[in-house]
C-alpha cells in the first residue's frame, strides 16, 4: 500500500485491533498482507486479530474464490466499560474521517487581500501657521 508510515516505537492511542478494523473498513476485500503492511504488523498478528474480531462478532468474512470479503457489524458495542454505548460505527467514523483528511490534498488558500487604504493625510500648513521670518 502506498503512503505507509514509518515504524513507530513506544505507546500509541489506538490498539492494533482498532487499526486492523479501520484498515478493513477502508477496503473490505483487503489481503492480510496489505493490512499487515498498512498497520505495521506481522501477517500472523493480523490473522490473530481478525480471529479475535470474528469470535466476538465484530467482523465476519465470506470466501469468494481466493479472496476474503469482510463484513463489519457497525452496531456492535465496544467492549470496554468506559466506552459503554459507543458502537463500532462511531469509532470507525472518527478513524475514516481522519484518514480522509490525511489523504486529501491540502486546501488551496489564497493570501488574504490587503485592505486598500489611502495614504496618510499630510498635515497642511496654512499661512498663519507658518513661522514668521523676522528680518
Amino acid at each position: 500500500m502506498d503512503g505507509v508510515p514509518e515504524p513507530h516505537t513506544g505507546w500509541t492511542f489506538l490498539t492494533n485491533h482498532a487499526r486492523v478494523l479501520a484498515a478493513i473498513a477502508d477496503n473490505h476485500s483487503a489481503r492480510i498482507r496489505d493490512i499487515a503492511a498498512h498497520c505495521r504488523l506481522t501477517e500472523r498478528a493480523v490473522q490473530k486479530i481478525i480471529a479475535d474480531l470474528e469470535q466476538d462478532g465484530y467482523l465476519s468474512h465470506t470466501r469468494e474464490g481466493r479472496t476474503n470479503t469482510y463484513r463489519i457489524d457497525p452496531g456492535k458495542v465496544l467492549r470496554h466499560p468506559a466506552e459503554a454505548g459507543l458502537t463500532v460505527a462511531a469509532l470507525l467514523s472518527l478513524l475514516v474521517q481522519d484518514e480522509a483528511d490525511r489523504t486529501l490534498p491540502p486546501p488551496q488558500t489564497t493570501p488574504p487581500a490587503r485592505p486598500q487604504t489611502a495614504p496618510p493625510a499630510r498635515a497642511q500648513t496654512t499661512p498663519s501657521a507658518r513661522p514668521h521670518a523676522t528680518t
